[in-house]
């Protein structure tokens, strides 16, 4: 089954309120996790770390540096609790991303069994170190790498105790939002040389991407989610609105059951069809008894409950033994 994370991130905005309404939003759409992120901004970002250009775009070309754009989006420890609690009663997972070792050691102090790995901390090595030593499942975004920086996370997890049959990795591009000429959705499908398991991880507008990610093959789909574009925030822009995440994971679960099994058949559904839609072989003129079947007095029409066309060969050349009319359906017993 496709697993379906919906990224709150920080589109909470700081408000622990406004964090439940994501978590009420997501479990309506019926996705599988609602997703935070967990960091302590000083031990992220330095001072003087300048924010991306979608992030000041998109906070409308506030001057406050990415240290104090990060303060203002943490959740406490207490709020981490407390949206625990709520995405179990409303019957959704929890996950967050952390940012930091002491955000890593925090959720696993939580009793988190998955980690969510994010594309800016793939060449982290100590904090790689960290979370492979807890060896759980590991769900790592790759956006802006190369093959040999998938290649160096892997080694890493690998030789710090982490077994690679856990991992899955998501194709990503981290521009927000993401332009269709640069989605590369294929590359995807690359990751396997690494790991049987791979996804996606959105940030394009709409939802045709990801759920064209479910019909090559994902087997986790992430997307950033906010209650209104308009709010004000880094990530708001790129995210779907709540109706909008509602309509991409119908269509991901509709794509994922027609997938189906792989195996031509006739279906349940058709098979009623078959004798409405398919041909029989029918006198095409008036033919006597004793007169030779062929091409000339011979064709196919509907309904297909009789012999079929393909027996064509089997019946041309033989003899009639009782008139026909025009249409009148030529059985096995009819001929010798």
């Amino acid at each position: 089954m496709i697993r379906i994370i919906a990224e709150a991130g920080v589109n909470h905005n700081g408000s622990l309120e406004m964090a439940k309404s994501l978590v009420d939003a997501a479990a309506d759409a019926g996705a599988d996790f609602v997703k935070f992120q967990t960091f302590k901004a000083e031990k992220l970002v330095t001072a003087d770390a300048g924010k991306a250009e979608y992030q000041k775009k998109n906070m409308n070309g506030s001057d406050s540096s990415q240290l104090q754009m990060l303060k203002n989006l943490e959740l406490s420890e207490d709020d981490h609790r407390e949206l625990m609690d709520y995405c179990e009663r409303k019957g959704i997972r929890f996950l967050s991303t952390p940012f930091d070792l002491d955000s890593v050691d925090f959720l696993h102090s939580l009793g988190l069994k998955i980690w969510k790995i994010p594309s800016g901390e793939i060449t982290n090595y100590p904090y790689l170190r960290k979370i492979a030593g807890y060896n759980e499942e590991v769900v790592m975004s790759t956006g802006m790498c190369e093959v040999s920086d998938v290649a160096a996370a892997m080694n890493a997890l690998a030789e710090n105790g982490q077994d690679l049959a856990k991992v899955t990795l998501l194709h990503c591009n981290t521009q927000y939002p993401t332009p269709m000429a640069d989605v590369n959705l294929r590359a995807m499908l690359s990751l396997r040389d690494f790991s049987e398991k791979v996804g996606f991880s959105d940030h394009t507008v709409g939802i045709e991407i990801p759920v064209a990610a479910a019909a090559l093959g994902a087997t986790v789909i992430e997307k950033h989610f906010t209650l209104s574009r308009d709010l004000p925030g880094p990530d708001h822009r790129a995210s779907l609105e709540p109706m909008e995440l509602k309509a991409m994971v119908a269509a991901i679960r509709n794509v994922e059951t027609a997938l189906g099994d792989g195996r031509k058949r006739v279906s349940p559904s058709e098979s009623a069809n078959v004798a409405v839609a398919r041909k029989s072989i029918v006198a095409s003129c008036n033919i006597k008894r004793g007169e030779v079947l062929t091409e000339n007095n011979m064709t196919a029409k509907r309904p297909g409950h009789g012999i079929s066309p393909m027996r064509w060969r089997e019946v041309e050349g033989t003899r009639a033994i009782r008139d026909f009319n025009p249409d009148e359906m030529i059985e096995i017993d009819d001929i010798l």
